[in-house]
């Protein structure tokens, strides 16, 4: 076997000297190096703000999302979508093992989730069997490629293989809601009845205790209704994350005027950063883990209204990430139900 980067640049086409990542194009061959492994993908779960861009340049069309995600992997050899920069995750089975690898708890015949972002993967989709448009998930025949530096958890035994990967899709954003999150904080969680937000109601909750306060926020009677019946906030509100002065108004009248300790943004839509800026208390911080943000809006609309924030970039990943956000669903049965009826 070839022997391989542990970061995978061997596999960068253009622009030579730069990570997969943020390369254009990458080699999706695959025939692995010795450090890498190959996986027979099942499912793709398209990031939100990628799969929702997708899906309204098709018009909902299934055929044309189809082929607008073919196209992308034919161009770039990887899921890297150009317009929202972000990509999602896969779940498969093991089929090789790079020989430099071999000392790892992982055999052939495992099933496993990538949690590293597709827009770095090499994959490729022979075909597509079916697009569930409504919870961003994809069926396919079709391999991917594992880097050295690729993590990824094992499916669980213990929950079907779309919940996992539902869950597994979005567990960076409930591991950092418990380690930003103290007791007493006040917390706002912007988009609260997606995947995302669900979860991070479940930590938000059960970080700020008591003498904390939650709230949570919707655009949709869906979304809204979906937070209710988790039971998790203190205070639901519905508004249109687009337009700051209505949110500030909101839960300036909520908070009694102080405004928010903290703000974990999940929506997956653009300019909503001025609505997470204005509704924090100054020296409070905000998390923005939907790939939708522009930082560039973010950092200069903050210093355009002077507001003393700590905005925190959205990394998908913390040790034990995975592990904390499946253990949310064996811990509240609640939340667990609702993302089965959503996910499975």
């Amino acid at each position: 076997m070839k022997k391989g980067d542990k970061y995978g640049v061997h596999r960068v086409i253009e622009p030579e000297g730069v990570l997969p990542q943020p390369a254009w194009k990458i080699d999706n061959t695959m025939e692995i190096y010795d450090n890498e492994i190959l996986v027979d993908v099942q499912t793709l779960n398209i990031d939100s703000a990628s799969f929702t861009q997708i899906k309204e340049e098709a018009g909902g069309d299934v055929e044309k999302i189809k082929d607008r995600m073919l196209e992308i992997v034919k161009e770039r050899g990887k899921h890297h979508n150009p317009v929202t920069g972000s990509g999602g995750m896969f779940i498969g089975k093991v089929e090789e093992i790079g020989e430099a690898l071999k000392d790892r708890d992982l055999k052939v015949g495992d099933r496993i989730a990538s949690l590293v972002s597709l827009s770095l993967t090499p994959l490729r989709i022979d075909r597509i069997k079916e697009v569930r448009k409504e919870i961003d998930q994809v069926d396919i025949d079709g391999k991917a490629i594992l880097f050295e530096s690729g993590i990824y958890a094992k499916l669980p035994e213990d929950m079907e293989d779309t919940l996992a990967l539902a869950v597994l899709d979005v567990a960076g954003a409930a591991a950092q809601t418990a380690r930003l999150v103290r007791p007493g904080d006040t917390v706002l969680i912007i988009g609260a009845g997606g995947k995302s937000g669900l979860l991070c109601l479940h930590e938000a909750k059960k970080r700020a205790g008591v003498t904390g306060k939650v709230i949570a926020m919707g655009h949709s009677d869906a979304s809204c209704n979906r937070a209710r019946e988790l039971g998790l906030a203190d205070v639901v509100i519905q508004g249109d994350a687009t337009r700051p002065l209505e949110v500030l108004e909101m839960v300036e009248e909520v908070t009694n005027g102080e405004l928010a300790d903290i703000v974990i943004n999940n929506v997956n839509i653009p300019d909503t950063e001025m609505a997470s800026i204005l509704a924090t208390r100054d020296g409070g911080r905000i998390y923005f883990f939907s790939m939708a943000t522009s930082f560039t809006k973010a950092a200069l609309g903050a210093e355009g209204v002077g507001k003393d924030v700590e905005m925190i970039i959205g990394n998908g990943y913390m040790k034990g990430h995975a592990e904390i956000s499946l253990e949310i669903l064996r811990e509240n049965e609640k939340l667990r139900e609702i993302f089965t009826r959503l996910y499975t």
